[in-house]
């Protein structure tokens, strides 16, 4: 696992601290791995979920620290999304 995801899976576990979220999402990190989020848990894996998101390293980092709105990200071809787009919603207002 490269500190990339090391980190970003210490950042979305605390991002998601105080929230409960039915459902599984995948973020793809281009050129570094992947991150699986089902039900209150946060670890690297690349299996199968019910969306996945694939942005680069930078992206991600603008998301989880709220400098970039998922929504924008997805719109401006930044965020691509795979799957499930309520889920994906859902998950969005979470951040």
């Amino acid at each position: 696992m490269t500190e990339v995801i090391e980190d970003a899976v210490r950042a979305l576990k605390e991002k998601m601290l105080n929230t409960s979220f039915d459902g599984s999402a995948k973020f793809e990190i281009e050129g570094e791995g992947s991150i699986v989020l089902r039900g209150n848990s946060v670890y690297a894996s690349d299996e199968d979920t019910d969306v996945t998101f694939v942005a680069s390293v930078e992206i991600f980092q603008e998301i989880f620290n709220g400098e970039v709105d998922p929504t924008a990200a997805f719109m401006t071809g930044k965020l691509k999304i795979d799957g499930d787009m309520g889920i994906a919603m859902r998950l969005a207002n979470a951040f």
